[in-house]
Order: C-alpha cells, then structure tokens, then sequence
C-alpha cells in the first residue's frame, strides 16, 4: 500500500466505493487522515463499514463542509455531460475535487528514496487504443529483464494498493482519460501516448476535451521522456509542442505508417519489422511477424511503443525481443482462443469501438466476424472501409438488425446472441477462417463489461469444439 500523505487528522470524502475507491479509503487511513465514504450502492456502503469506514451521505445538505478534499472514482462525472451532484456541491464551496491517480503521485516518493542507488520510476501509459497491452508488454520486459516492476492503474491492482517500489523498481501505469482528466498531480518520469481515435466524446464535451484529457499527462506532467503515437495529427502536435527541434531526443516518435525521418529518436514498425533510429541512424531491428502474442499492425504499434519506453531506461534490444517471443498477450485483445481444423479464433471483446475493431480486422485473412452492441457515436463507417478481409459478419445485440443495417456491402447474418453468433460461424467456417470477436461496440446491452462479452464467446466456442 502506498500511504497517502499530507492530510494527516483531515477528513477526506471517498466518492464512489468501488476498487479504486475502497482502496484510496485504506491509503488515506494508512497515512492519518479520516476518510467520509459515500456510493449510491448500498452494498457498497455495507462493504465499506465491515471495513470500519464512516459512511455519509455527502450529497445531503451541508455534508460537504468541513471536507478538505473530495476523493472521485473515475466512473463519474465531474464536469460533463454534467457534474454528479456531490462534485458540484464541492465545487461550489471550493472542496478541491482530486482522484486516486492524483494522490498516488503526491505520495509515492517517501523518506527512504535518499539512500536508494536508483530512484524507482513511473511509466505512465495513456491513448485511446492499446494502452492495456503496451502497458502489460512493459511490464512484461522488465521482469524478463530481471527489474523490480508494478502494473496498475486501470489494469492490475489500483495504484495506492501497490507496494513501495524499492531500489531501481518501476511502477507502470495504464491511465485513461477519466483518470488523467482529473488528477490534480501527474509526474510521470516516463510518460507513452499510444494512438488517438474518438471516444468517450460525452464524457469529455467533444473530442477537443477527450484530447485535452490525454495531453495533460505531457503538459502538466512534464515527463523525462515521452513516447508519442505520431500516425495521428494529435500524436505530431504534442510531439512537436514537447520537442525543442528534430535532435531532442526527450521526445521519441513511434510509428507504424511513416518511414522515420529526420535526427531524432525514432521507433517504427513497417512490413513487421521494428526499427529503432537515432541520429538518423538505425541502430537496431527486431522480426516481429512470428511474435504470436503481438499478431497485426495495431499489436506493432504497441510493441514499439513498449519497446521505446524500456530502452529509456537503459534495457537492450535484445532483451526486449526475446521478452516479445515469451509474452502471451492478453485476455480478450487479439487473443487466439483455439485452432481448429485449420480454422482460428480470436477473442478482441477489447475492441470497443471502430478504430480498435478496425485494427483488429486488419490483421487477420478471411475472417467471420462476430460483431454488435451498444453502438457508439460516430457510426461504423471507419470499420466497414477496414473490412475487406470479412467473409460474413454476424451480428449481436439487442439492436443487432440496426447495426447489420450500417455494414454496407458486407454479407451480414443478425443472430442477436453469442451462442448463435458462434454456432453459425463455427457452422460455416472453412480451413484457413478465422472467426474474430471483435464488437466495434460497447457490451452493456447485453453484458455487464467487455470482459464478459469475451468470457462468454470463449465458452461457446470451446464448447461447439468439444
């Protein structure tokens, strides 16, 4: 656990009493102050008090006074499309509104780091698509490497359950824009913007505020290094904001659709070859078309971008190449379930919306694509362009006849449900197929995450196998 310090016999409201705020309550009483919890859920609430925490309703009149700090959990709304009442009360009586992320960067260094040879370092991870691998991948090279290394954030344990990282330990953070949006402190030594595609737009006011969310990680952060997505206007801009001229090597460019130009620190991917470039130079290559766990330009991506921040902290190419060979991937983002008489199945429920459904098409030959949901703004245009590879789309969700609807000039079968999405695929595909979940879509219509939309197709493809 990381102790939160400087609130010392305050009382400190916990908004939200879910993982991140269960564990920002045990942080602030580690550290001395007095948390006051609040979530509408009841159960939660319950949870909280067998734990021995005050539970008050701190949207009642006056609740908020005498708070010195509101604690929010990601999930809600501090500023659009409308701030949750409680955040708005606390903003009119000038409570400041901070997170678990912010907290943790205020706490993280204690007395001790004076006498360690080398101080830990952060990694922060941010983006709208990859940032669960990149981060996962990171982590997965420094332990290969033989470095004391912590995943958490929006992936692994929450980032005050942690334990102090020790002589040269690295914490590395996946952060969303829920999280960056509002943590007060941010100063990461390393920070990784992966790529930039629309999402979250009601949550942000637009995609100008789902912008601004991500760069506050760079420009309030002020990172030794940054690793930046630049196949994307976003990624250029902040590149070139961050950068002093094309040598500072601070900055390094991670691409997967442009040939490395020019004398900075540079990491590409083309034809399924990683480069890395320095003064205009290339100073290594690594094969990345036989990595099974890291299949698709997309998983490239990510692997430059993982690959960039462990050589800022010193590791060699050949150990994160052989750290690419042993990494499994994760559960549901391009993970291969099962082969099957000559057929393969990937599970990317991970793939919530149509750039990340896109990458996802993109990177495997024809495919049966179980596809549907609670479909986000902005349309499916941007995945149908990506589908050229699809055989036959099979549609599921409650509005799964909309959806089939948008899939232009795509042979599409509305199944509604999993089980018959599966069994039709499974009936029809041939040597050579690969039946991709990949939803383009939110699950809640029918699941109550991503990860359950994929646990339940892992279940009935294994079963329509046995």
């Amino acid at each position: 656990m990381i102790p939160v310090t400087g609130f010392e016999g305050a009382r400190i409201g916990v908004l939200g009493l879910g993982r991140s705020g269960l564990s920002t309550a045990r942080a602030l009483r580690a550290g001395g102050a007095e948390p006051v919890c609040w979530d509408d859920n009841p159960d939660a609430r319950a949870k909280a008090e067998a734990e021995g925490f005050a539970c008050a309703d701190l949207g009642k009149a006056g609740a908020i006074e005498g708070i010195a700090r509101l604690i929010v959990s990601p999930g809600i709304p501090h500023l659009y499309p409308r701030p949750n009442p409680v955040i708005a009360e606390a903003y009119r009586h000038g409570v400041p509104v901070d997170n678990d992320i912010g907290l943790f960067f205020r706490s993280l260094a204690g007395a001790g780091w004076a006498e360690f040879d080398v101080p830990p370092k952060v990694i922060a991870v941010t983006g709208s698509n990859g940032k669960s691998t990149t981060s996962a991948l990171i982590h997965h090279i420094l332990e290969e490497a033989g470095r004391e290394s912590q995943l958490a954030g929006n992936i692994g344990r929450g980032v005050l359950d942690i334990d102090p990282p020790g002589d040269g330990g690295v914490v590395v953070l996946e952060l969303s824009s829920y999280q960056t949006d509002l943590a007060r402190a941010l100063t990461p030594d390393v920070a990784v913007f992966t790529n930039f595609s629309p999402d979250h737009l009601d949550r942000h006011g637009g995609i100008g505020g789902y912008f601004a969310a991500k760069r506050r990680l760079f420009a309030e952060g002020g990172p030794d290094r940054a690793v930046i997505g630049v196949d994307e206007a976003e990624g250029l801009y902040m590149a070139d904001q961050l950068g002093e001229g094309p040598g500072d090597d601070r900055v390094i460019r991670v691409s997967v659709t442009q040939k490395p130009v020019g004398a900075g620190w540079q990491v590409a991917a083309r034809k399924g070859f990683l480069t890395e470039w320095r003064k205009g130079k290339q100073v290594a290559s690594i094969d990345l078309r036989q990595v099974a766990g890291l299949p698709g330009a997309h998983n490239h991506q990510n692997a430059c971008a993982a690959y960039a921040a462990v050589r800022t902290l010193g590791i060699a190419p050949r150990v994160a190449e052989q750290a690419f060979h042993s990494f499994a991937g994760l559960p549901h983002r391009s993970q291969t379930i099962a082969e099957h008489n000559g057929i393969r199945f990937v599970n990317d429920s991970k793939a919530t919306n149509v750039d990340s459904a896109a990458k996802a098409l993109a990177a495997f030959d024809r495919i049966r694509w179980i596809c549907g949901g609670l479909e986000k703004e902005g349309g499916l245009d941007l995945v149908v362009e990506a589908a050229g590879s699809v055989l036959k789309a099979y549609v599921i969700g409650r509005e799964a006849a909309a959806f089939a609807v948008h899939l232009r000039g795509i042979e599409a079968e509305v199944c509604t449900d999993m089980a018959t999405a599966v069994a039709r695929a499974v009936a029809e595909a041939e040597p050579g197929d690969t039946v991709l979940l990949a939803p383009a879509a939110a699950s809640f219509d029918q699941y109550d995450s991503f990860e359950r939309r994929g646990e339940d197709f892992v279940a009935r493809v294994r079963a329509a196998l046995a």
